[in-house]
């Protein structure tokens, strides 16, 4: 993938139908599905008009313009034949490198986007809880316009959670669940509902003291009732918020099992909605990921596992499922041994091939700040030979693989990301 920061500017007045253009913004900054497109309307060229922006960035080489002189000089870049191989080599793998710093650099913006959007939801529930809604239901379209896009996406780990717990376990189960939906092939309705029921499935942890919010093993008896409280709570503020009866089921609903023993109203996979079947799903795996204490945390790896084994019947099988092809047997986050006995780390996970994730490998050679991501489905003979905690690599894997004591999700379009052969 060619590097896009290197792409030639021109002025938005000079945009025309057939560009292929860069939107140097905030996701929630712009009406599109992507932040790279090409143009192929003149209302998208009055929509970028309308944004204020004076220049954006255009790529020659994947623009589809009559024949006709460009309106501006096109940046192409050549492999220099005085180059030697190994120079060439070297060149090469600047490139790639820069395009996968900016396609991890667009997530991690996109999430901090996100985050923000949430937390200023959180702010506005007390005092003005219509327009807390009325952000909910914006903050899920706009994920969903850049989340509702032709091919694949891949689910990728961030270097950096969202802050505090309660923004990052919001926006996971919301992703992961708006993922699970969009491969269930539910409709924008229903995706709006199960969006807004999964950012809010929580709300009613507002209204119990901080030091309760959180599930802990060492809660006694009645502490464990006023912390299951929050979800009556959370549909009393719903219903302040005047969500929607989908939304709503999801708030109600978040804790119960399919086997009717979850809370409050023990109730079983028959009676609940299909949205809350995914958020409760979502809700357990992100819970054993990043609990409360880090020491408790398990591999997402472990957590799947877990929940296939122990919790069968906790969870509706065909969600399960579900859930366990497009996470991938080896999910973002998880530590493992490859079948030539190096270590790594799984940065990505294309739901369509979920036993060739993108991992990061230890490689004593290369520093840790210029690893190149390895596309196992690139490399036939290459796989995972097993997961394993984080403390069980050996020191120096340890170090330059840096797992992540608490695991946050984004996705991204596989298209967006950088391709191609590397060394392994």
């Amino acid at each position: 993938m060619k590097d896009n920061a290197t792409d030639p500017l021109i002025d938005v007045a000079q945009l025309k139908v057939g560009m292929f253009i860069h939107l140097d913004l905030g996701w929630m900054s712009h009406p599109f599905p992507l932040s790279s497109f090409k143009l192929s309307s003149e209302d998208q060229l009055l929509v970028l008009r309308r944004l204020g922006l004076k220049q954006v960035r255009w790529s020659p080489g994947k623009s589809e313009l009559p024949d006709e002189a460009p309106p501006a000089p096109a940046v192409v870049e050549r492999s220099n034949p005085a180059l030697s191989p190994e120079q060439q080599q070297k060149d090469a793998h600047r490139k790639a490198l820069a395009a996968q710093r900016e396609a991890l650099s667009l997530c991690e913006r996109q999430y901090a986007e996100a985050a923000a959007a949430f937390k200023n939801i959180v702010d506005l529930v007390p005092r003005a809880p219509v327009n807390s809604r009325d952000q909910s239901t914006a903050l899920v379209s706009a994920l969903l316009d850049k989340m509702l896009v032709e091919g694949d996406l891949n689910i990728r780990l961030l270097n950096e959670g969202a802050g505090d717990r309660g923004t990052a376990h919001a926006l996971n189960v919301s992703i992961i669940s708006l993922l699970l939906g969009r491969a269930f092939g539910l409709g924008r309705e229903e995706m709006m509902d199960l969006g807004v029921g999964a950012l809010l499935h929580d709300i009613g942890k507002l209204e119990l003291p901080p030091r309760l919010r959180h599930r802990d093993e060492s809660f006694t008896s009645a502490e464990s009732q006023v912390y299951q409280t929050h979800v009556v709570k959370g549909v009393a503020l719903a219903k302040q918020m005047d969500l929607a009866a989908g939304p709503l089921l999801v708030i109600a609903q978040h804790h119960e099992n399919a086997d009717g023993s979850g809370f409050p109203q023990r109730i079983n996979v028959d009676r609940m909605s299909a949205a809350s079947r995914i958020v409760a799903l979502v809700n357990r795996f992100d819970g054993l990921c990043n609990p409360l204490l880090v020491s408790k945390a398990m591999t997402p790896h472990e957590a799947l596992s877990l929940m296939f084994a122990q919790g069968r019947n906790r969870f509706d099988a065909t969600m399960l499922n579900a859930f366990i092809r497009m996470m991938g047997v080896y999910p973002p986050g998880s530590t493992v041994q490859l079948t030539d006995d190096r270590y790594a780390l799984v940065v990505a996970v294309n739901s369509s091939r979920p036993l060739k994730p993108r991992v990061m490998v230890h490689d004593a050679k290369v520093s840790r700040e210029e690893a190149l991501i390895v596309n196992l489905e690139d490399h036939p003979d290459l796989g995972i030979r097993r997961s394993l905690k984080p403390g069980a690599l050996p020191r120096a894997s340890l170090d330059y693989l840096s797992p992540r004591a608490r695991v946050a999700y984004f996705f991204e379009s596989v298209a967006a990301t950088p391709s191609g052969e590397v060394s392994v």
